[in-house]
């Protein structure tokens, strides 16, 4: 990509978001916790960034349990904004998960229901 960085990690990110977006919204749905719509989206994509942000907690905290310079072990690579732009990755691929899935899953549940 002609950059100093390996930004290869950030579509691991971007998956980060996108498959927990679809999971998050088949659990509200078919639980009845919430109906299609805006607040499910909404919902979701929150998941998503709860998750997100838990990842990187677990990461930090890796590296102060094994005493390991933190920005070896999290291969931040200098980029101080690392862990924020790993969440905003996980936000993009949530959204676009939601984006691009939605009308499909609905056809999925609604066949579902009508079995």
């Amino acid at each position: 990509m002609g950059s100093d960085r390996n930004n290869y990690d950030k579509i691991g990110h971007v998956a980060q978001g996108f498959i927990p977006a679809i999971l998050a919204r088949e659990v509200f749905l078919r639980n009845r916790v919430l109906q299609p719509g805006y607040w499910c989206q909404f919902l979701s994509v929150c998941f998503v960034l709860a998750l997100s942000a838990f990842y990187e907690l677990i990461e930090w905290w890796v590296a102060i349990w094994t005493g390991e310079d933190a920005e070896a072990f999290l291969g931040t690579q200098g980029y101080i904004w690392d862990t924020q732009s790993d969440m905003f990755m996980a936000l993009l691929g949530g959204i676009s998960a939601l984006v691009v899935l939605t009308h499909w899953h609905n056809k999925q549940l609604a066949s579902l229901i009508k079995k």
